[in-house]
Order: C-alpha cells, then sequence, then structure tokens
C-alpha cells in the first residue's frame, strides 16, 4: 500500500493554464488525504492538480487511472505520456498569430477533423489553451470550440520543460476517455478516489459545466452521488468537491457522509484583492 512521503525534488504541476484552477485549492484539500492507499482514481481529469499534488507527495510511481469523456483532452494527455518528443516539435511552429489561432480554431469545424494526428490535434488544444481568452474552454450550441484570443504579451507556447516532466508524472497510469461511472469495473478496497465533477450551479442561471459535449445537471449529479456510494460499498477512500449548495449537502450529508469547507477565489481581476471567495464543500467517506 501506497504511503505518504516528503515532496520529490521535481515538481510536477498541470500543463494546462485555467483561470479557477484547483492548484488554489491544494493546501487547504492536502490535509483531507488518505495516508495510506493502493490505487488512485480520478474520473474527471482535466486539469489534474491533485493528481501531480500526489504525485510530488510520494516517492512512489503509484498506480493511477485518469479518466475523462472530452476527447481531445485525453488525447493530448496520451500522447505527451507516448510522444511527447513529436508533440514539442508540433507545438515550436504554431506562432502567437490572430490569423494562424482563426485557422486552428476552426478544424473542428472541417470533415476530416476526426482524422487528424493526434500529435496535431494535441498540439491545437493546447495552443488555444495558452492563447485563448483566460484559458476558457468553451463551445458553441454546435459543440464548436469559440473561445476568442486573448490578448497576451509572448505567451509561452510550447513549455518543453513541464511536457517532459508531464510524460515523466504519468508513467504508470492508464488514461481513458471513459464516463465517470465505469470506474466501478476498476477501483478495489482501498483504492482512493478524488470526483471534481461540474460543479452545481450557484444560481440558476450559472452554467460554467461546458467543458465537453454535455450538461452535467441535477440527473448526472444524481447518478455520479449513486456512484461515490457504490465506491463505499467497496471500502474506497473517496473524496468529492462541488460548490456548497443545498442541493449536493443534502444529498451527501443525508446518506452520512462528512463534508468539510474551503474557500475558493471566484472572480476574474488582476488585483487579488478585489477577487471574492466561494465555499465549496469536501465530501469524505473516510
Amino acid at each position: 500500500m501506497t504511503t505518504i512521503q516528503k515532496t520529490k525534488s521535481v515538481i510536477y504541476k498541470p500543463f494546462i493554464k485555467r483561470v479557477w484552477g484547483k492548484r488554489q485549492l491544494l493546501s487547504q484539500l492536502e490535509k483531507f488525504y488518505p495516508k495510506h492507499f493502493n490505487r488512485y482514481f480520478e474520473p474527471f481529469v482535466w486539469w489534474w492538480a491533485m493528481f501531480f499534488d500526489l504525485r510530488n507527495k510520494f516517492w512512489t510511481t503509484f498506480p493511477a487511472y485518469l479518466f475523462d469523456i472530452n476527447e481531445d483532452m485525453i488525447i493530448t494527455y496520451n500522447t505527451i505520456k507516448n510522444n511527447a518528443n513529436w508533440l514539442i516539435d508540433e507545438l515550436k511552429t504554431y506562432p502567437y498569430d490572430k490569423d494562424f489561432y482563426m485557422e486552428i480554431r476552426a478544424l473542428d469545424r472541417k470533415d476530416n477533423f476526426k482524422s487528424l494526428s493526434d500529435t496535431k490535434r494535441s498540439a491545437r488544444f493546447i495552443y488555444l489553451n495558452r492563447t485563448g481568452f483566460n484559458w476558457l474552454h468553451r463551445v458553441n450550441s454546435s459543440w464548436f470550440y469559440n473561445v476568442p484570443m486573448g490578448k497576451y504579451t509572448n505567451p509561452t507556447i510550447c513549455d518543453e520543460e513541464n511536457i517532459l516532466a508531464t510524460k515523466d508524472a504519468l508513467q504508470n497510469t492508464i488514461i481513458k476517455n471513459d464516463d465517470f461511472e465505469n470506474i466501478l469495473t476498476y477501483a478495489e478496497k482501498w483504492d482512493f478516489i478524488y470526483f471534481d465533477p461540474p460543479y452545481d450551479p450557484l444560481t440558476e442561471t450559472a452554467n460554467f459545466t461546458n467543458y465537453n459535449k454535455g450538461w452535467f445537471g441535477k440527473e448526472e449529479q444524481i447518478r455520479l452521488f449513486e456512484t461515490y456510494k457504490a465506491l463505499d460499498k467497496k471500502w474506497c477512500f473517496v473524496m468529492l468537491s462541488n460548490h456548497n449548495t443545498d442541493f449536493i449537502n443534502d444529498m451527501y450529508i443525508g446518506a452520512g457522509f462528512r463534508k468539510e469547507t474551503v474557500l475558493a477565489k471566484r472572480a476574474i481581476n488582476s488585483d487579488a484583492s478585489k477577487r471574492w471567495a466561494v465555499e465549496e464543500t469536501v465530501i469524505l467517506n473516510y
């Protein structure tokens, strides 16, 4: 069984940029990590901040299963794991240029998009993240990427050092384009699972769940709750993050699970003093 250890000399971190990244919460969340576990599962990987943080805190390269339904993201991580040098060579040819940005952004409108090589789809995914406005990932009603180009000064398009470090971190992992519920096929006693799903909206009009081709509404939150309970019966260690809403709390606390609260900054502003904090719920079965 894997045991917590001191931080390694190599620091792993997400290579995908995000305006509201999970890294800001790690100092609050790490006190809830189990002290021992067998394998790690993260069914909503996206930025993977917790996965990388766990890699930093353990000497051993513990087995990890990383799932998500966003196909391009999964292709990108598998490309880094298996063909990082090809990806780096491709990214080095991408300029920070508006015409090029619009050309790359429009690729998903073309009939041959699915036939592009994994290297090119991965390079596109990273390029749009690094050069798009506020590092958003957003699609329109036709499920085409529609984020405008950001206004940056010489953005880092190819972070070669971090890509190679990510390749190292991804060894001994299985990365799958799969639904979170299918974790039940793999998870066993003493495995550690972290759920960081699209959050329950704080208001009826708020919707920050369109990172994939689907709406993660109340029905999906309930399906996730049923999956959580099934994992609890398997004697897994399970942690879940979500907004601190009555809907989420009523489900999990009502079922007898433990609740903790952390604070996350949410407003977009270059002045940190003008950002406001939102309470997040952390649900634990241990």
